[in-house]
């Protein structure tokens, strides 16, 4: 049984706060899930496991792919990496990463004299 590689789909979502990134793993267990950050790079890493076939089954099609995955994404310049969060609901992991506060835009008072 050959089954392919693969990586997950990513959407990439910006903010006035943050960036989100919005990862599809169907049928991932959150453990089998790894977010790193370093040198300025975060890598999402894990494994989605093959079904062991059982007896009595027979598989007729297997499209979908299994194994492990690595995904990398170079941090912006506005982004701070020490402040990375994540949830996982429903098969969707969420990456939330800060951006910093010098990357904030500021509002300054102009007064009139």
């Amino acid at each position: 049984m050959a089954v392919a590689q693969w990586a997950p789909l990513v959407d990439i979502i910006e903010d006035d706060k943050e960036y989100l990134i919005k990862v599809d793993l169907p049928e991932v267990k959150k453990e089998d899930v790894k977010i790193t950050v370093q040198e300025g790079v975060l890598v999402i890493t894990g494994e989605r496991k093959i079904e062991k076939e059982e007896k009595g089954k027979r598989y007729h099609r297997l499209e979908r792919a299994y194994g492990s995955f690595a995904r990398s994404f170079t941090l912006p310049d506005d982004s701070d990496g020490s402040k990375v969060n994540a949830e996982f609901k429903d098969g969707v992991l969420k990456v939330h990463l800060a951006k910093s506060e010098k990357a904030k835009p500021k509002q300054i008072e102009v007064k009139v004299t």
